[in-house]
Protein backbone atom coordinates (compact mmCIF):
# COMPACT_ATOMS: atom_id res chain seq x y z
CA UNK A 1 0.00 0.00 0.00
CA UNK A 2 1.24 3.45 -1.06
CA UNK A 3 1.57 6.22 1.56
CA UNK A 4 2.00 10.40 1.17
CA UNK A 5 0.54 12.68 -1.32
CA UNK A 6 0.05 10.11 -3.72
CA UNK A 7 -2.06 6.38 -2.41
CA UNK A 8 -5.27 7.51 -3.48
CA UNK A 9 -5.99 10.26 -1.08
CA UNK A 10 -6.71 12.70 -3.75
CA UNK A 11 -2.96 14.02 -3.15
CA UNK A 12 -0.52 14.41 -6.30
CA UNK A 13 2.32 11.96 -7.20
CA UNK A 14 5.36 12.64 -9.39
CA UNK A 15 2.87 11.13 -12.26
CA UNK A 16 0.73 14.67 -11.72
CA UNK A 17 3.61 16.63 -13.31
CA UNK A 18 5.15 16.52 -16.39
CA UNK A 19 8.75 16.08 -16.73
CA UNK A 20 10.26 19.25 -17.96
CA UNK A 21 8.69 20.72 -14.26
CA UNK A 22 10.17 18.44 -11.99
CA UNK A 23 13.38 17.04 -13.52
CA UNK A 24 14.88 13.44 -12.90
CA UNK A 25 12.04 11.09 -12.29
CA UNK A 26 14.51 9.06 -9.71
CA UNK A 27 14.86 12.31 -7.59
CA UNK A 28 12.37 13.64 -4.78
CA UNK A 29 9.98 15.88 -5.02
CA UNK A 30 10.79 19.21 -2.58
CA UNK A 31 7.66 20.68 -0.37
CA UNK A 32 8.71 24.02 -2.31
CA UNK A 33 8.08 22.62 -6.06
CA UNK A 34 4.99 20.75 -4.99
CA UNK A 35 3.62 24.00 -3.36
CA UNK A 36 4.59 25.89 -6.70
CA UNK A 37 2.77 23.72 -8.76
CA UNK A 38 -0.30 23.01 -6.63
CA UNK A 39 -0.63 26.43 -4.64
CA UNK A 40 2.02 29.26 -6.03
CA UNK A 41 0.65 31.83 -3.93
CA UNK A 42 1.06 30.54 -0.87
CA UNK A 43 4.83 30.64 -1.42
CA UNK A 44 6.74 34.02 0.29
CA UNK A 45 7.86 35.00 -2.92
CA UNK A 46 4.29 34.69 -5.01
CA UNK A 47 3.03 37.42 -6.86
CA UNK A 48 0.37 37.39 -4.45
CA UNK A 49 1.96 37.78 -1.09
CA UNK A 50 3.90 40.50 -3.47
CA UNK A 51 0.58 42.63 -4.23
CA UNK A 52 0.08 42.44 -0.30
CA UNK A 53 3.39 43.96 0.37
CA UNK A 54 2.91 46.38 -2.12
CA UNK A 55 -0.96 47.51 -1.13
CA UNK A 56 0.58 47.72 2.86
CA UNK A 57 3.08 50.50 1.63
CA UNK A 58 0.31 52.10 -0.34
CA UNK A 59 -1.58 53.06 2.90
CA UNK A 60 -0.78 55.39 5.49
CA UNK A 61 0.88 53.71 8.94
CA UNK A 62 0.45 55.15 12.75
CA UNK A 63 3.52 53.85 14.86
CA UNK A 64 4.74 55.03 18.11
CA UNK A 65 2.25 54.36 21.24
CA UNK A 66 3.42 54.83 24.66
CA UNK A 67 1.26 54.30 27.53
CA UNK A 68 1.85 53.81 31.79
CA UNK A 69 0.31 53.99 35.06
CA UNK A 70 0.83 56.15 38.23
CA UNK A 71 -1.11 56.29 41.46
CA UNK A 72 -4.12 57.37 40.74
CA UNK A 73 -4.52 56.69 36.85
CA UNK A 74 -2.62 56.40 33.82
CA UNK A 75 -1.06 58.16 30.66
CA UNK A 76 -1.04 57.79 27.03
CA UNK A 77 0.86 59.16 24.67
CA UNK A 78 1.40 58.70 20.89
CA UNK A 79 3.74 60.65 18.36
CA UNK A 80 2.14 62.21 14.81
CA UNK A 81 4.04 60.65 12.23
CA UNK A 82 2.67 58.49 9.75
CA UNK A 83 4.34 57.16 6.89
CA UNK A 84 3.81 55.48 3.58
CA UNK A 85 6.60 53.52 2.92
CA UNK A 86 10.14 55.40 2.93
CA UNK A 87 7.58 58.32 3.00
CA UNK A 88 6.33 60.88 5.55
CA UNK A 89 2.28 60.20 5.00
CA UNK A 90 1.40 63.10 7.71
CA UNK A 91 3.20 65.37 9.96
CA UNK A 92 -0.21 65.62 12.48
CA UNK A 93 -1.78 62.53 12.32
CA UNK A 94 -3.45 61.95 15.87
CA UNK A 95 -3.42 58.26 16.94
CA UNK A 96 -4.62 58.64 20.69
CA UNK A 97 -8.50 58.98 21.10
CA UNK A 98 -11.03 58.64 24.24
CA UNK A 99 -13.27 55.39 23.97
CA UNK A 100 -15.71 56.47 26.35
CA UNK A 101 -15.53 58.15 29.52
CA UNK A 102 -12.98 56.31 31.39
CA UNK A 103 -11.19 54.71 28.47
CA UNK A 104 -8.90 55.66 25.77
CA UNK A 105 -6.86 53.73 22.90
CA UNK A 106 -3.98 54.17 20.84
CA UNK A 107 -3.60 53.16 17.58
CA UNK A 108 -0.63 51.10 15.56
CA UNK A 109 -0.80 50.14 12.12
CA UNK A 110 -3.11 50.68 9.29
CA UNK A 111 -4.35 54.34 10.03
CA UNK A 112 -7.03 54.13 7.86
CA UNK A 113 -8.51 50.76 9.37
CA UNK A 114 -7.60 51.72 12.84
CA UNK A 115 -9.46 54.69 12.27
CA UNK A 116 -12.16 53.36 11.50
CA UNK A 117 -11.82 50.33 13.89
CA UNK A 118 -11.57 52.90 16.92
CA UNK A 119 -14.94 55.06 15.47
CA UNK A 120 -16.92 51.59 15.61
CA UNK A 121 -15.41 50.78 19.01
CA UNK A 122 -16.84 53.77 20.55
CA UNK A 123 -20.31 53.93 18.91
CA UNK A 124 -20.71 50.29 20.34
CA UNK A 125 -19.24 51.39 23.75
CA UNK A 126 -22.06 53.67 23.93
CA UNK A 127 -24.73 51.57 22.34
CA UNK A 128 -24.41 48.74 24.93
CA UNK A 129 -24.37 51.67 27.88
CA UNK A 130 -28.22 53.13 26.48
CA UNK A 131 -29.32 49.30 25.92
CA UNK A 132 -28.25 48.22 29.04
CA UNK A 133 -28.39 51.14 31.38
CA UNK A 134 -24.90 50.65 32.56
CA UNK A 135 -21.43 50.89 30.87
CA UNK A 136 -19.30 48.09 30.22
CA UNK A 137 -16.70 47.24 32.70
CA UNK A 138 -12.98 47.62 32.09
CA UNK A 139 -12.03 44.10 31.33
CA UNK A 140 -15.40 43.63 29.31
CA UNK A 141 -14.24 46.83 26.80
CA UNK A 142 -10.61 44.88 26.28
CA UNK A 143 -12.39 42.14 25.40
CA UNK A 144 -14.94 43.52 22.73
CA UNK A 145 -11.71 45.31 21.26
CA UNK A 146 -9.84 41.75 21.16
CA UNK A 147 -12.82 40.72 19.27
CA UNK A 148 -12.34 43.52 16.66
CA UNK A 149 -8.87 43.06 16.47
CA UNK A 150 -9.38 39.41 15.88
CA UNK A 151 -12.10 40.08 13.01
CA UNK A 152 -9.77 42.09 11.48
CA UNK A 153 -7.16 39.13 10.43
CA UNK A 154 -8.03 38.54 7.08
CA UNK A 155 -7.11 42.10 6.34
CA UNK A 156 -3.56 41.58 8.66
CA UNK A 157 -2.92 39.10 6.44
CA UNK A 158 -2.68 41.13 3.58
CA UNK A 159 -0.57 43.80 5.75
CA UNK A 160 -3.00 46.22 6.83
CA UNK A 161 -2.26 44.96 10.75
CA UNK A 162 -4.24 46.78 13.63
CA UNK A 163 -2.35 46.96 16.48
CA UNK A 164 -4.01 49.25 19.14
CA UNK A 165 -3.02 49.50 23.09
CA UNK A 166 -5.85 50.22 25.34
CA UNK A 167 -6.06 51.89 28.70
CA UNK A 168 -8.41 53.35 30.98
CA UNK A 169 -9.55 53.42 34.85
CA UNK A 170 -11.22 50.93 36.20
CA UNK A 171 -14.02 51.96 38.66
CA UNK A 172 -14.44 48.68 40.04
CA UNK A 173 -11.09 47.88 40.86
CA UNK A 174 -9.80 51.63 41.08
CA UNK A 175 -7.14 51.55 39.37
CA UNK A 176 -5.24 52.44 35.74
CA UNK A 177 -5.32 49.47 33.55
CA UNK A 178 -2.88 48.69 30.41
CA UNK A 179 -4.09 45.81 27.41
CA UNK A 180 -2.29 45.13 24.82
CA UNK A 181 -3.21 42.87 21.83
CA UNK A 182 -1.22 40.66 18.70
CA UNK A 183 -2.55 40.91 15.22
CA UNK A 184 -4.80 37.84 16.15
CA UNK A 185 -7.06 39.27 18.78
CA UNK A 186 -4.52 38.20 21.71
CA UNK A 187 -5.41 40.89 24.63
CA UNK A 188 -2.91 40.53 27.65
CA UNK A 189 -2.70 42.92 30.45
CA UNK A 190 0.53 44.70 30.62
CA UNK A 191 2.07 46.01 34.39
CA UNK A 192 3.46 49.32 34.84
CA UNK A 193 4.26 50.75 31.12
CA UNK A 194 3.95 49.53 27.56
CA UNK A 195 4.45 50.42 24.11
CA UNK A 196 3.35 49.39 19.98
CA UNK A 197 4.97 50.18 17.28
CA UNK A 198 7.23 50.53 15.15
CA UNK A 199 9.63 52.28 17.54
CA UNK A 200 7.67 50.33 20.45
CA UNK A 201 11.16 48.64 21.51
CA UNK A 202 13.34 51.88 21.89
CA UNK A 203 10.30 53.30 23.61
CA UNK A 204 10.06 50.15 26.26
CA UNK A 205 14.07 50.03 26.73
CA UNK A 206 13.60 54.03 27.46
CA UNK A 207 11.14 53.35 30.14
CA UNK A 208 12.82 50.79 31.70
CA UNK A 209 15.08 53.51 32.72
CA UNK A 210 13.05 56.04 33.44
CA UNK A 211 9.76 54.52 34.85
CA UNK A 212 9.53 54.34 38.32
CA UNK A 213 5.86 52.98 40.57
CA UNK A 214 5.47 56.84 42.24
CA UNK A 215 5.96 58.72 39.77
CA UNK A 216 3.29 61.48 39.81
CA UNK A 217 0.77 62.38 37.15
CA UNK A 218 3.46 65.36 35.55
CA UNK A 219 6.36 62.65 35.89
CA UNK A 220 4.52 60.00 34.18
CA UNK A 221 3.86 62.13 31.07
CA UNK A 222 7.25 63.24 31.04
CA UNK A 223 9.04 59.69 30.90
CA UNK A 224 5.99 58.78 27.91
CA UNK A 225 7.91 62.23 26.19
CA UNK A 226 10.63 60.94 26.57
CA UNK A 227 10.63 57.44 25.86
CA UNK A 228 8.89 58.56 22.34
CA UNK A 229 12.25 61.55 21.51
CA UNK A 230 14.10 58.06 21.97
CA UNK A 231 12.14 56.04 20.34
CA UNK A 232 12.31 59.10 16.81
CA UNK A 233 16.07 59.00 17.79
CA UNK A 234 16.51 55.34 16.70
CA UNK A 235 12.97 54.76 14.52
CA UNK A 236 12.77 56.87 11.43
CA UNK A 237 8.84 55.88 11.09
CA UNK A 238 8.40 57.47 14.64
CA UNK A 239 8.25 61.08 14.63
CA UNK A 240 9.83 63.70 17.37
CA UNK A 241 8.75 66.66 18.11
CA UNK A 242 8.55 69.07 15.30
CA UNK A 243 9.15 72.47 17.56
CA UNK A 244 9.34 74.75 14.21
CA UNK A 245 5.70 73.89 13.74
CA UNK A 246 4.95 73.15 17.10
CA UNK A 247 3.50 69.27 16.91
CA UNK A 248 3.82 67.55 19.94
CA UNK A 249 2.40 64.02 20.86
CA UNK A 250 -0.98 63.44 21.57
CA UNK A 251 -1.23 63.07 25.32
CA UNK A 252 -4.48 61.42 27.47
CA UNK A 253 -4.88 60.49 31.07
CA UNK A 254 -7.41 58.38 32.89
CA UNK A 255 -8.87 58.59 36.55
CA UNK A 256 -11.25 58.63 38.64
CA UNK A 257 -12.61 61.79 37.34
CA UNK A 258 -12.57 60.37 33.81
CA UNK A 259 -10.16 60.82 30.88
CA UNK A 260 -9.04 64.43 29.51
CA UNK A 261 -6.52 65.34 27.14
CA UNK A 262 -3.60 67.50 27.81
CA UNK A 263 -3.81 70.82 26.34
CA UNK A 264 -1.14 71.48 23.98
CA UNK A 265 0.48 74.17 25.87
CA UNK A 266 0.90 71.69 28.74
CA UNK A 267 2.49 69.17 26.52
CA UNK A 268 4.34 71.94 25.16
CA UNK A 269 6.05 72.75 28.27
CA UNK A 270 7.10 69.26 28.85
CA UNK A 271 8.54 68.58 25.18
CA UNK A 272 10.61 72.08 25.94
CA UNK A 273 12.16 70.67 29.24
CA UNK A 274 12.76 67.62 27.47
CA UNK A 275 14.74 69.07 24.52
CA UNK A 276 16.42 71.65 26.62
CA UNK A 277 17.76 68.66 28.96
CA UNK A 278 18.72 66.63 25.37
CA UNK A 279 21.08 69.60 24.18
CA UNK A 280 23.27 68.57 27.31
CA UNK A 281 22.66 65.14 27.38
CA UNK A 282 21.43 64.01 23.70
CA UNK A 283 20.60 60.47 24.90
CA UNK A 284 18.50 61.44 27.89
CA UNK A 285 18.27 61.41 31.01
CA UNK A 286 20.40 58.74 33.59
CA UNK A 287 19.20 56.38 35.53
CA UNK A 288 20.50 55.56 38.72
CA UNK A 289 22.18 52.19 39.14
CA UNK A 290 20.13 50.92 42.04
Amino acid sequence: MRHGLGAGTGGFSRSDFPRSELGDPGRRVTIAELASQVVPNALPHSPAVADAVRVSELAPHGTTIVAAGFPGGVAMAGDRRATMGNMIAQRDIEKVFATDEYSMIGIAGSAGIAVEMVRLFRVELEHYEKIEGAPLSLSGKANHLAAMVRGNLGMALQGLTVVPLFAGWDTQRELGRIFSYDPTGGRYEETAFHSVGSGSVFARGSLKKLYHEDLDETGCVTALVQSLYDAADDDSATGGPDLSRRIFPVVMVATADGVRRLPDSEVAAIVDQVVAGRMGRPDGPAAPLL
